[in-house]
């Protein structure tokens, strides 16, 4: 095998699916983590697998990456940390319960859930999205493949264009980082690591 070839087709490829992504969502992505930061707002992240690994890189991006130099500080938590919280749930009630009996103890109107799925079919995070929307919260969705469930489900979603799971777990970090430094920019800060 030509591993050389394969790298350029893959970043190649990667290239041209974030290219063709739409980024007016990301925008209005970008105005919402704004709105909740100068509302006070919570925002939760949760997904499962890689997406919950980029949930829990996402929290500290934002906490650290971006809220480091702010007196202000956005409030992010991820859903997706706490094993002890996840396996009681899953254990004692259903896997598809996880997220949304985390939300029933802390959600409030007008937080911001973000949902991470490759497929945008993942039973918990669509019934995480569902009692968001139901109890007055907003939902951003992040998935690739044809969008999902979560596509409807969400007042804002972002498409990673594509049918290949890697490809949409780097598109779901990729978001994540312009988020970062969109933020960062918006609020008057340096570049990370400057």
């Amino acid at each position: 095998m030509d591993y050389e070839n394969f790298a350029s087709l893959y970043i190649d490829e990667f290239h041209t699916i974030m290219a063709a992504m739409d980024k007016k969502p990301f925008a209005a992505f970008c105005r919402a983590m704004l709105q909740a930061y100068e509302d006070r707002k919570t925002i939760y992240i949760l997904g499962n697998g890689g997406s919950a690994a980029t949930a829990a890189h996402g929290v500290c991006d934002i906490n650290k990456g971006v809220c480091l130099d702010l007196e202000k500080k956005f409030k992010m938590i991820s859903l997706a940390d706490n094993i002890s919280m996840i396996t009681a749930i899953a254990n004692d009630l259903d896997y598809s319960r996880i997220f949304v009996e985390q939300l029933k103890n802390f959600l409030e109107p007008g937080d911001l859930v973000l949902a991470i799925s490759g497929s945008g079919n993942s039973a918990n995070v669509i019934h995480a999205a569902d009692y968001a929307r139901q109890k007055g919260a907003f939902v951003i969705g992040i998935s690739g493949f044809d969008g999902g469930k979560l596509a409807e489900k969400s007042d804002i979603h972002i498409h990673i264009p594509i049918h290949d799971m890697q490809k949409v777990e780097d598109g779901q970090m990729m978001v994540i980082h312009m988020l970062m430094q969109a933020l960062r920019k918006s609020l008057g800060l340096k570049p990370a690591g400057c």
